[in-house]
Parts: structure tokens; C-alpha cells; sequence
């Protein structure tokens, strides 16, 4: 009988490695995202097309799950995921890439999501973060320091209300993040409820306004935009994130997240010619390594 209870246990061993797995996934979409993004609102398609592929094509695709029966409860906390991590949220990156670069936007708003969620499970939870925690905190406002104090080879400065709108969106998506494991949603409803506020929400103002640009945009770019914006991101991302989260928690994600500016750093090199300064290169770095800090697991 021990023996059998032993083999109907969850192996943490397993849990883990499906989380790093999920959260993996999320990252490499992630990391793909801000080139992508930096490509086509550097030329033709705006922020807020990018933002209706994202959410409309999305709310298509995983309407059926919204077909189940789900609980009042659970549509006031889409709602409110909506607002943290849905069409808000990538209006602000979107407008922060634009201002800035891949590179730069990709080690804000992703490295200091977890520094947000550490304050914010400090104060709501009183949860204080440990001295290794504190240390990696002080490396990525350093990290970020040296950002907004060098330029991209013959670039101007960074743009700080790119930075600022950049640091607003890691604050909501930490928000989000503490959340969701509260909320009791699985990663594909909390996915299919964003997409779905978002939609009903951003979708008849971009119509009713007619700011859309597709018309003047290649059909291959909007197709490739529309598959990474309303499938990958809204859909596959999303879902793997929160599957992430729910696996290995808050702190391990995020410790995951923690590759997104290297990866990010990376591909704009080699697809947008953005080659980061030596210094540039040296804050992002500094800026990983504070995540790693951050992002360990507590003692218990």
C-alpha cells in the first residue's frame, strides 16, 4: 500500500521539469515578440493594429472556451486581467519598443516584473523579500541606471517615457501575476477571458476611430503579424505562461523571464542591425544577473 500511494504522488521532479518546459516556451515567444513588434511599428502598421491582430484574432481563437459555463467570479477576474496583462498592456509595450529598441525594452519590462511582484507581495502580503532578493532588486535599478545613461551606438538617448511606460507595464503584468494563482482559473480560461475583455474592449474603438493601417501594410506582414500577434502571443504564450506560473511559481517563472533580454538582445541583432554598445551590453547583463538574485526561491 505505501508503495502504491508513493506511485500515485506527484513527482516534483516531473512538476518542475514541465514547468521549466511551459515556462521555456514562453519565454523563446516572448523574446521573438519585441523584434517582431520593433519591426513593424518602426514602418508601416501602428501600435494599435498590432494590438487588434493580437486580441481579435485571439478572442476568435479560444472562444470555446468561454462556451463552458464559467462562474460570474470568473468574468470579473478576467476582467481584471484584462486591464493588467491584456490590451493596456501591450499598448504600453508596444508604444515603449517603439520609443526605444528591442533590446532596451525587452530587459525593463520583463526584468522588472519580478521586482514589482516582490514589492507588492512585501506590502499586500508581508512577504519580505531576503538580502539575496534585496541585492538582485539594487543590481537590475542599477542595471536600468545604466540604460537610460547610455545611448545605442549613434542612436539618440533613450527615450524615458518610453522607459517609464515601459516600467508602467511590469507593474501590471507583476499584478497580474500575484493574481492569477489566487483566482483559481486554469491557464487557458484566464488566456481566452484577457483576449475576450480585451476584444469587446480595444476592437469597436480602433473601428469606430478607422486609425487602422492594414491596407497599406504587405499582405505577408500582416500575415506573419497576425500569426505571431493573435496566436502565438495571445493564445500559446499566454497558456504557457500561466501553466509556468501554476508549476513552479511566481519566482521560478519570473526567474525564466530572466533569459528574455538575452534572447530579445540576440535576435535584434541579427533581424533589425541593433547592436548594443559595450556599456548598453554590460547594464543588460547587470540586469540579468539581478533577476537571477531576485527571482531565487525563499527558504521555508
Amino acid at each position: 500500500m505505501p508503495m502504491q500511494r508513493d506511485l500515485l504522488t506527484p513527482n516534483p521532479g516531473s512538476t518542475m521539469l514541465r514547468g521549466f518546459l511551459w515556462a521555456g516556451l514562453s519565454v523563446s515567444i516572448f523574446s521573438g515578440w519585441f523584434v517582431v513588434t520593433r519591426f513593424s511599428v518602426t514602418r508601416i502598421l501602428s501600435v494599435w493594429d498590432l494590438t487588434a491582430l493580437r486580441y481579435g484574432i485571439g478572442a476568435l481563437l479560444l472562444a470555446p472556451v468561454l462556451l463552458r459555463g464559467l462562474p460570474p467570479r470568473a468574468w470579473r477576474n478576467g476582467f481584471v486581467f484584462a486591464l493588467l496583462w491584456g490590451a493596456p498592456f501591450a499598448i504600453l509595450v508596444a508604444l515603449g519598443v517603439q520609443m526605444t529598441s528591442a533590446a532596451r525594452a525587452a530587459s525593463v519590462t520583463p526584468t522588472l516584473m519580478p521586482v514589482f511582484a516582490g514589492l507588492l507581495g512585501w506590502m499586500l502580503l508581508r512577504e519580505r523579500p531576503g538580502t539575496i532578493r534585496l541585492a538582485g532588486y539594487a543590481a537590475i535599478a542599477a542595471g536600468l541606471g545604466g540604460l537610460v545613461l547610455t545611448a545605442n551606438g549613434g542612436q539618440a538617448a533613450p527615450s524615458l517615457l518610453g522607459l517609464g511606460l515601459l516600467a508602467l507595464a511590469a507593474a501590471m503584468w507583476a499584478s497580474y501575476t500575484l493574481l492569477l494563482r489566487r483566482s483559481g482559473l486554469s491557464a487557458i480560461q484566464s488566456a481566452a477571458l484577457i483576449c475576450f475583455w480585451s476584444a469587446v474592449i480595444f476592437v469597436p474603438v480602433y473601428l469606430v476611430l478607422g486609425i487602422s493601417r492594414l491596407g497599406q501594410a504587405p499582405t505577408a506582414e500582416i500575415a506573419v503579424q497576425g500569426f505571431y500577434q493573435g496566436v502565438l502571443m495571445s493564445s500559446v504564450a499566454l497558456i504557457s505562461f500561466n501553466r509556468g506560473v501554476a508549476l513552479l511559481g511566481s519566482a521560478a517563472a519570473a526567474a525564466m523571464i530572466a533569459l528574455v533580454p538575452v534572447a530579445a538582445s540576440l535576435l535584434a541583432i541579427v533581424f533589425l542591425g541593433e547592436v548594443p554598445a559595450v556599456t548598453e551590453g554590460v547594464s543588460i547583463a547587470i540586469i540579468v544577473a539581478g533577476v537571477l538574485l531576485a527571482a531565487r526561491p525563499a527558504r521555508s
